[in-house]
């Protein structure tokens, strides 16, 4: 079994970028149910939604670094 820093490195950088944009989500999602209660309806499958896009990222970067 070979290692590299390459893969490190790409699921480092590939995982730290959707880390952030999910907890921005979260944050703008949650301020916003704070600010108008009753769009929770609304903002929550959005919010849920635009994470797991996010998420996939992450998962493509994992995919990247064990191939890398």
């Amino acid at each position: 079994m070979e290692f590299s820093v390459t893969g490190g490195l790409i699921i480092a950088i590939g995982g730290a970028g959707p880390a952030i944009a999910i907890g921005l989500i979260g944050l703008k999602a949650m301020e916003a149910i704070g600010r108008n209660p009753d769009a929770s309806n609304k903002v929550l499958p959005a919010m849920l939604l635009a994470m797991a896009f996010a998420e996939a990222i992450a998962i493509y970067a994992l995919i990247l670094a064990f191939t890398g």
